[in-house]
């Protein structure tokens, strides 16, 4: 194979990614676990997929859910030990994946050993590892900043008579990515799993990770009419969060991936009108791989015109400065996005359901750039209703009931159309419901018309085909209902059009080529309600 294709594997790639806690429970004690995931990896890679990306999984107190570290260099043993995260990754790499995993930089667990020193006294080695500041003279926090959860992003600590900042929970205090002997230990943790055989990294918040040094306040968000529930919504954030800084930072977490080589990096960057700053962070070949776009996870709907200026974005084109455009990463679904089923066809049957979620699959194949696939999105579940006293999501607890709970999508996996979807023996940590457990993975692999067996055999089309992979984004064209665009390859292009609406479009000129892949009666000539076309002809 090309060495150039074998160093960037990641390109073009498809990923799964798991949510451990709710994959597979296999010790009964209703938490899923390392052990159940590699049970079930034989199962991963039948989806067609590169790779999985593994959400947290390290030591943690759980204040949330494994985004609060409290050890880097270890497994919680809810979740298991070292030992099963080796075999999984044994057993991944024999079934020819890939394994990514997830690194939290921006702030650590309160209970951390690093923070435990930190907070000790203001003269220790670690007392500078963690952001704190003095109190203004009437005792209030130093500045205006705001939690992402809500309320002050400072909370006091009266060992050291002082103020520590932090952007979420205030059990994750935010760790001084500034200093250089932090960013020397953060490296050193990527090494530590590069060492145990991951093979690249997604750095959760990365754009939280620095900060203004002076602790200035933020300005005032303009209102766009937007109902907000959280004080955080009401500030610009521009002190906060998207420090410059970060850049340099990236570059040596590149240097250390490049020591191992073919190792692939994602940057999460949370907030609105960030591309710039996603560009900045995967430009040219000395900083990230990729970043992980928004732009359809917190989408009200799907439309040909959302969809446009989304790809618009990612020209593949240099920028100003000559380097090289970075590559997106797109996902339609993930662990704090509510399905994208119950977002886009909410109200809608199970029938038309699955119909989108058929003609959804084609269009995230369709894309260039990395596409995530979050668990059971190849089933179609949908988000499930979490009563509030069954609530473990602290940002859910704390704004209910403004903002939608994040556990509605982080229900159990249904492996079976049983009540507790064969995920566990014991008593599951969040419910299942019986619309999902029955679409369940034992029900829909028996049927070979599945929503499961049509993912598969469209991420099997994607994975062979590298005009889909990698090739360039050509005319791209949204006209109400009806959008279409064009891959093109060394030698081939693939027309790709989609009906994202309710009534039938018949398509001015029929499409010319070869028929590779339609859904819901879609023909060259006419696209029914949610249905979809892939059509090739050779560049001659």
């Amino acid at each position: 194979m090309n060495e150039t294709l074998l160093a960037e594997w990641w390109r073009g790639a498809a990923i799964y990614q798991i949510y451990p806690r709710s994959f597979l429970d296999a010790n009964g004690d209703g938490i899923g676990d390392l052990a159940g995931i590699t049970q079930r990896l034989d199962y991963v890679a039948s989806l067609g997929v590169d790779a999985v990306w593994i959400s947290p999984f390290f030591t943690s107190p759980m204040a949330d859910f494994g985004y609060d570290v409290a050890d880097y260099r270890d497994v919680d043993p809810s979740f298991g030990t070292l030992a099963d995260f080796d075999a999984l990754v044994a057993r991944a790499h024999d079934l020819g994946l890939r394994v990514t995993i997830d690194l939290v930089f921006a702030h650590t667990s309160d209970k951390h050993a690093w923070f435990s020193e930190s907070r000790a006294d203001a003269v220790n080695a670690k007392h500078d590892w963690y952001v704190w500041s003095d109190p203004k003279p009437d005792g209030t926090p130093p500045n205006n900043w705001q939690s992402v959860f809500g309320g002050p992003a400072w909370t006091w600590d009266a060992r050291r008579r002082q103020y520590y900042y932090h952007q979420f929970l205030k059990e994750q205090p935010q760790l001084n990515v500034h200093n250089p002997d932090v960013q020397d230990a953060l490296l050193d943790v990527v090494r530590f799993w590069l060492a145990r055989g991951v093979d690249g990294f997604r750095f959760d918040a990365l754009n939280h990770a620095m900060f203004d040094p002076r602790l200035r306040d933020n300005g005032v968000a303009p209102d766009n009419g937007t109902p907000r529930g959280r004080s955080f919504d009401y500030q610009d954030r521009k002190r906060s969060q998207n420090h410059p800084g970060v850049v340099d930072f990236i570059e040596c977490i590149r240097k250390v991936c490049d020591e191992k080589g073919a190792v692939f990096s994602v940057a999460e960057i949370g907030g609105a009108g960030l591309v710039p700053l996603m560009k900045a962070y995967t430009a040219g070949e000395g900083r990230l791989s990729s970043a992980y776009s928004f732009d359809f996870l917190y989408a009200n709907e799907l439309t040909p015109a959302c969809v446009k200026a989304a790809l618009a974005q990612w020209s593949g084109r240099a920028g100003r400065d000559g380097k090289a455009e970075g590559w997106p990463s797109w996902a339609f679904d993930n662990h704090d996005a509510p399905r994208s089923v119950s977002r886009w066809c909410a109200g809608a049957s199970a029938a038309e359901m699955d119909r989108f979620a058929r003609a959804e699959i084609m269009l995230l194949a369709a894309l260039r750039g990395n596409i995530f696939v979050f668990q059971g999105q190849e089933l179609g579940l949908e988000q499930d209703d979490i009563p509030f006293h069954l609530l473990k999501d602290p940002e859910a607890i704390a704004n209910w009931p403004l903002t939608l709970s994040r556990d509605g999508v982080r229900t159990p996996m249904p492996w079976a159309d049983e009540p507790l979807g064969g995920f566990t023996k014991g008593t599951p940590w969040l419910p299942l419901s019986a619309k999902n457990t029955a679409r369940g993975v034992a029900v829909q692999q028996a049927d070979p018309a599945s929503l499961l067996n049509w993912t598969r055999h469209v991420l099997g089309l994607r994975r062979g085909s590298q005009t889909l992979r990698t090739g360039a984004l050509g005319r791209c064209s949204a006209r109400g209902d009806l959008l279409s665009f064009d891959r093109i390859g060394d030698e081939e292009v693939i027309h790709c059009a989609f009906n994202l609406g309710l009534d039938d479009i018949a398509l001015k000129a029929p499409l010319e080529g070869e028929v590779m892949l339609t859904v819901n009666g879609a023909t060259s000539a006419m696209l029914p309600p949610r249905g979809a076309i892939f059509v090739r002809h050779p560049i001659v």
